[in-house]
Parts: C-alpha cells; structure tokens; sequence
C-alpha cells in the first residue's frame, strides 16, 4: 500500500533577522519580528528572513512566500521554493531569505504563506513610524515659564 498525495500542515511561520545552526542541528532564530518601528520612512530591510516548518504531508509541492502591502494587492518580495516530504511523520523547515525589503509607508502589511496554491497563513507584519521622544534634559513647556 501506498501514501497517497496529503497537503502538508504548517506547523509555524516566523519572520526573523537571522537564522543559525546550533551544534546539535537545531535552529536557532535572531531577532524574531513581530512589528518593525522606524524613526522614518521609507526604509530598507536589509535582510528579512522568513522560518516556515512544515509536516503531516505526502507528496512534492511547492511553497509559496510574499509580503504584501497595506494596499492588500501590491506584493513587496516573493519567493518560491520546491520541497517534498515521505510520510507524515517527517517535517520540513524551509527558509527564504528576503534582501533590501523597501518599506515605503507606514501601515499593516502582510505575509502570506502558500502551499500548491493553497493560502495555509496570512499574518499581519505592521510597520510603524517611532513617535518623537521628549528630550529629558528639556523642563515641561508649563515649567519653563515659571
């Protein structure tokens, strides 16, 4: 008996700045992204990195990576990748590596994660202009007046 084609599930998606290989084999993830704060815009990512892991699957397939803009149509960086897995039991980590990701204005953008065509993830990534900080040397306008 044989397994026939099963679409896999996706176990997890983290966008990060880096991803490493401990001794053991494991991966380790730097800088976990969940929103990205800037003192302006637009601004370049030079490097965004995207951890997708993957298993209860059969078969070939393709995987299927884009961030989109806040405007939900444009898409900011894209990347495919083929992989496959024997049985359901085995997993997959597929990394893809974003490069001078321009980021032009503030808003939520999105990552969408697909698998044959199939939409298995789509979570917001907001990018945010850093408010303006008070200047702690500088007295409160009503206190300089007095």
């Amino acid at each position: 008996m044989s397994d026939t084609r099963i679409l896999p599930d996706l176990q997890c998606s983290v966008l990060c700045e880096e991803i490493r290989q401990e001794a053991n084999g494991n991966p380790m993830l730097i800088g976990v992204l969940t929103q990205l704060i800037v003192p302006q815009l637009p601004v370049t990512a030079s490097r965004i990195v995207c951890f997708n892991r993957w298993t209860a699957g059969v078969g070939e397939f393709i995987e299927h990576v884009k961030i989109i803009s806040p405007d939900s149509t444009t898409t900011l960086c894209e990347n495919k990748m083929k992989y496959g897995l024997d049985k359901p039991d085995n997993i997959r980590t597929n990394v893809h590596l974003f490069g001078n990701v321009e980021f032009k204005e503030a808003g939520v953008y999105h990552v969408e994660v697909n698998v044959d065509d199939v939409l298995k993830l789509r979570y917001p990534f907001p990018v945010m202009i850093m408010p303006p900080q008070k200047d702690p040397q500088q007295p409160p306008a009503e206190a300089a007046g007095n």
